[in-house]
Order: C-alpha cells, then structure tokens, then sequence
C-alpha cells in the first residue's frame, strides 16, 4: 500500500497577493488623486455662491453674498407696491406687500444657501457641481405685520363668507312643505394668511391668486325632516277634541295648525309649543284656573278666629300640550284630556290654627293731627305692615317690612325732624306708627332688639317710649321670643292709631319706672336782625326748649314670676333755640329850632339902608 503526500508551496502564494495589493494601493491613489482634482476643478471660489444657486426663484449664482442680498432687496422694493389680485367666492381683492408689511429675510436665506455650496476643497467643488447639474431653491423666511393682515382677512371674510341655511318645514294655511338648506362657505383664514405672505413676499409675481374657500355643509338636510313632515301633515289633516270633565269641544284644523312650532334653524322635530300655543293654552288656563285662597285671620269683637283655607285649580299647561301633540300626531286616536291640579293653599287651616293665634297679646293707640300730608303717611305706612306675620324667634324689622318710604311709594311731604330740626320732607308722620309699635311689643314684654329716641323732644308721645325711624339707618326691631305666632295688625281712626299684637299671650308682667324728664342745659338762642326794631330792642318770636333727657326701666316677668328682662332705655333730647329779634334801626336825629313866624295883619318894620358918608377933602 502506497502511502500519499501532500506538497505545499507557501512563498508564491504570498508574493502573488502582495503584487495585487501594491496595484490596488496604486489604482486607488491615482483615483483619488483623480477626484482632487476634478474637485478642485470645480471648487471655484468660496467667496461667491455656486452656479445654479436661486433665492425666491432669483439667479443668484456666482455672486457674492453682498452681492445677492443687494440683487434680491432691490427687485422686492421694486415690487412691494405692484398689487397681486386674489380671489375668493367670486369676489376680487388688490393688496400690495407694502399695505401688510410683509418683508423676506434676504440676508439669511443668501448664507443658507452659500452653505449649500461650501466646504472644504474639493468637497466644495463636488458640492457646487451638484448644484449646478441639480439646481438649488431657497425660500426666505417671510414676515407680516399681523394687524393689518387680521383687519384686511376680517374685510375678505365679510364678503366672502356666507352662513349655510338649516332646511326647515314651512307652513301655508294647511299646507307643509320642506324649505331645502343651503351650503355655506367660509374663508379658510389659515390657510389664506399663507397664501397671502408667500405671493406678497415672492419676487415671482402673478396676476391673481385664489384663495383657499371651505364648503360649509347645513347641519339639517331635506331629508332629515321627513319625520317631522310627516308629523305636521298628520297633525293638520283631521280635527282634535278636546275634553275637560263632561265639557267637550272641537279643535279644527285650522286652529292646530296655529299651535305647531316647526323646525326652523337646526331643529328637527315638530312641537305643540312657540306664541301661538302659548296663547291658546294661556286663554284656556284664564278660564280654567281658580287662585287658592290661604287661611287667614279676621278680627272680631273681643279676639280673632281663623278663616279657612279655599282650595284652587290650575290647568297643567306643560301636561296639557303633550297631550294635544299625542292626539296631533296621531292618525287614529283624535282626542285629548285637558290636565288640571289641584292648587293648594301655601298656608293651610290647620296651619293656621296650629300658629296659636288666638287673643290680643298686647293692645297700644297713639293719637295724632297735622297736616293732611302727615295723615295720609300715617295711613301709609300702617297699611305697610298691617298683617304682618312673625314667626317664634323672629326678629321683626320695620325698615324691612316697610321698605324705603318714598315718593315712588306714595308717601308725601310733612313735618319731619331732619338733623335735629323741625322741617318739611318725604314720610313725615311715619314715626307715629314706630312708635305705636314700638309700644306695643313694650307692653307685651317682648325683647325690644333696636330703639332711637327722636332728636327733639315730643310731648304727645309717652315719656321716654318714643321711636323713630329713618331707612335704611336708624331701625325698629324686636323679637317674637314666645312660643307662637304674633300677628301684628293696625288700626287707623280719624285722629287715632292702634296696634295689636296677636298670638297666644304668655301671661308676663310688666313693670315700669320712668324718670322725670330734666333739663341738662340753658335754651340757646339764635338772633336775626329787625332793622324795624330801634337799636338795642329784644323781642323773643319763637320760644325754644333747653336740652333734656329721662330713662325708663322695664322689668318683665314670666308667668312663674321669673325675671326675664331688666332694661333702661335712656333718652336725650336736643334742645331748641329761641328766636330772637334784636333791632338794629338808629335813634332818630334832632330836628334844628323853628323860626318865629309874624302875626297876621301886621306890617313887618321897614329895613333901613345904610348910608355911606362924603369923602372929606383934605386941607
């Protein structure tokens, strides 16, 4: 058996893959060698923009940056007055690039594309000759002045846009018929804000641009409201009966058709409902309806006693035209009930006398007089708060039941004390009810909250028990603080005011001590000059009053003798000043002597003439 041998040759193989590289290392350096050079060919200068270079569809290639941006300034001034015409739902509209301010960042965009083209060496001439076989286009960052393009988008909007119209149902006599819609269109402000800066800040000018235009479509089609016709059709082709009890009538369809609210600006149903139900249901409820009556509460000799409760009825109007459209929109079933409540009374019976109104608590009658002005305040206001209800714990407030006394009110002028002085104003009287109230609720032993005596003191009111109002600062305030209802009327005589408290008395006992009235300074007096007077000469006119004050305790005890009140009011009472009269008229002046008159019939005695003596001649 031969064995087999394996011969290896190693050294040519190795000098055979060196050789190939040494010639790969040669070609490669003579290609690249090769590409620097092509590159440096074309590399051109770094100072100027490669061939081919173009800015807002401007050459700018082979220029200087300077050079570029002078080119590309230049043709926009010439061109920011020159008017582009845009278009827009049939409408036409001129602007300039001036008018919004719209300028290119010339500058900028030349350096972007000055790097398009640079680098180093032959990368630079590689990159330029791209450029040149491909071309390159720049577009300059725009700016606008945003007001004057919102205000001439906002003037383009008003021609332009027009709102779409809903289909509706439409009725003549017993005729309903479907109005079709309409589409609406509107000015696309974004994408027209666009289109407006780059035409304005292109140097490409056109003639006319459109502007972009949205379709607005109606939100309610023909064909939505096909239900809803049918149902006005139906509602309209056969008259209604309407029944209430026993009572019935016909509702023709003339009559129904009046009641119908059809579908107009979006809506899409058919209603019993809008004026022309209102009215007809309203007519019917002024016929149906009967107000309730609340219990109440009638004085009679020696107490009072509850008058009951009545008991109302109200047509349903919402209930009732639900029913009329059911029967409407019915092809069959042609009739509907009228929908009546019962109406009660907010205060029941029951309610009434369960509140414990049921004898005179307290009782209190001022009298009075004035002038016919003060009368009828006095009226007035006691009609204000007669029947006036207080609730246990309570607080009554006599500004708050009466509200602010004017003239708008009625109320009218007479006396009144105003910063301390008798004059003439609006509500004068009204502290004679306050103080009758105020009474009252004295006497009742009820806790008395607020209380003013009046500025000047008034002798036909109790002493030291007077009350004055004025809205909405100085008040009148107690609390109902028994366990039942009060119920506060008045009574007005022809010179006579009487409260009652009404409720259920607590049997308490009242105790009083009323300090003399004093006085606490001298009368002060006014003086007015009477040039009638002779100088020096007083006469009093008006008397006025000193300043005085007096207090009252009240001490109220509850029906097991307790103690529950022990409160002095005081009151101080300005004083009045007397009006003097202090003349001021000279003492007369002297009248000179008289002179001596002659007697009758006899001739006065002649005068005799002086006579002048001769000169004398001298010797």
């Amino acid at each position: 058996m031969r064995a087999e041998t394996t011969t290896f040759r190693p050294a040519r193989r190795r000098r055979t893959r060196q050789l190939t590289i040494r010639r790969a290392l040669v070609a490669g350096g003579a290609a690249a060698l090769l590409a620097a050079l092509v590159g440096l060919a074309f590399a051109g200068s770094p100072a100027t923009l490669a061939e081919g270079t173009h800015v807002a569809g401007v050459d700018v290639g082979g220029l200087t940056p300077q050079q570029a941006v002078h080119r590309l300034a230049r043709q926009a001034e010439s061109l920011e007055d020159v008017p582009i015409a845009f278009t827009a739902g049939g409408e036409r509209f001129e602007l300039t690039a001036a008018q919004l301010g719209v300028a290119a960042d010339w500058r900028h965009a030349v350096l972007s594309a000055r790097d398009e083209g640079d680098g180093f060496g032959p990368l630079r001439g590689y990159r330029r000759l791209h450029v040149r076989f491909f071309g390159q286009e720049v577009a300059p960052a725009l700016s606008v002045y945003s007001a004057a393009l919102e205000y001439k988008l906002d003037q383009i909007g008003k021609a332009v846009d027009r709102p779409q119209v809903d289909a509706s149902l439409k009725r003549r006599g017993l005729s309903v018929t479907v109005v079709p819609g309409r589409d609406g269109r509107r000015l696309d402000r974004e994408a027209a804000t666009e289109t407006i800066v780059r035409a304005l800040g292109s140097l490409q000018r056109r003639e006319t641009v459109a502007l972009p235009v949205r379709l607005v479509p109606p939100a309610v089609r023909a064909d939505t409201l096909a239900p809803a016709l049918l149902q006005a059709r139906t509602a309209v082709a056969a008259p209604i009966v309407l029944r209430n009890g026993a009572a019935s009538w016909s509702l023709p369809p003339r009559r129904i058709a009046r009641l119908l609210e059809l579908p107009t600006e979006g809506a899409t149903r058919v209603a019993v409902a809008g004026p022309g139900a209102e009215r007809y249901l309203g007519s019917l409820a002024a016929q149906l309806d009967r107000k309730p009556v609340d219990a109440t509460f009638a004085v009679e000799s020696g107490g009072i006693r509850v008058v009951p409760a009545v008991t109302g009825r109200a047509l349903d109007v919402p209930a009732t035209a639900r029913a009329i459209q059911a029967a409407a929109f019915s092809p069959t079933s042609r009739s509907a009930d009228l929908v009546v409540r019962v109406a009660r009374p907010e205060r029941t019976t029951a309610e009434a006398r369960a509140m414990g109104i049921t004898e005179v608590v307290s009782s209190y009658t001022t009298t009075y007089g004035g002038t016919p002005g003060r009368l009828h305040n006095v009226q007035l206001v006691a009609d204000l708060i007669d029947d006036t209800l207080i609730a246990p714990g309570a607080v009554f407030s006599f500004n708050s039941t009466t509200g602010e006394r004017n003239a708008a009110k009625g109320f009218e002028e007479a006396p009144v004390i105003i910063n301390g002085e008798l004059e003439s104003g609006i509500g004068g009287g009204v502290c004679q009810v306050s103080t009758t109230v105020f009474n009252a609720a004295f006497e009742a032993g009820l806790s008395i909250e607020k209380r003013t005596n009046h500025a000047l003191y008034i002798d036909h009111y109790p002493l030291g028990r007077d009350a004055t109002v004025n809205y909405p600062d100085l008040d009148l305030e107690f609390t109902n603080d028994t366990r039942k209802w009060l119920l506060l009327r008045t009574f007005v005589g022809s010179g006579s005011l009487t409260v009652n408290l009404y409720g259920t008395s607590p049997h308490r006992r009242v105790e009083l001590e009323t300090a003399p009235l004093v006085e606490t300074g001298p009368i002060p007096e006014e003086e007015v000059e009477d040039a009638t007077l002779p100088r020096g000469e007083r006469v009093v006119e008006v008397y006025g009053a000193p300043p005085r004050e007096t207090s009252v305790r009240r001490k109220v005890y509850a029906a097991n003798g307790e103690l529950m009140y022990d409160t002095t009011w005081r009151s101080y009472y300005q004083a009045e000043p007397s009006t003097v009269r202090v003349g001021t008229k000279p003492p007369p002046k002297p009248e000179p002597p008289a002179k001596k008159k002659p007697k009758q019939g006899v001739a006065p005695p002649p005068v005799e003439e002086p006579v002048t003596p001769a000169p004398t001649a001298l010797p």
